[in-house]
């Protein structure tokens, strides 16, 4: 009984593995090969690059990205307790509640650290 489920897994995971793999290989050999100058130039907004294609960022904005991802998710976790708030009951409450006071904590954190105070 075991052994079909895993032979199933198996199946499922070779499968996953060869469509993901199977159409890089086969672009591979299917796809025009025509290299040229414009081709190979770098290209971005329709416009020529210019400058050094290395230059640095300031921390402030994977800051802001990351406080961003983080409230965003928080926001995947509220959305579905709040559709279903009425039957989970108080305790369900008091865990939201600290779901919440603890990314308040990081925000007030980040906050006086000075994480969101542009230069």
């Amino acid at each position: 009984m075991y052994r079909q489920q895993y032979a199933f897994i198996g199946l499922l995971t070779g499968a996953a593995i060869v469509l993901g793999i199977a159409p890089i290989i086969l672009a591979r050999f299917i796809a025009p090969k025509k290299p040229g100058h414009s081709k190979q130039a770098p290209y971005e907004c329709g416009l020529e690059s210019t400058g050094e294609p290395w230059v640095q960022f300031r921390v402030q904005y994977y800051l802001y990205a990351l406080l961003f991802v983080i409230f965003d998710v928080e926001v995947v976790f509220i959305y579905p307790w709040a559709l279903a708030w009425k039957g989970l009951g108080p305790v369900a409450l008091a865990e939201m509640a600290l779901f919440i006071a603890i990314l308040a904590v990081g925000l007030v954190y980040a906050w006086k650290r000075g994480v969101l105070e542009w230069e």
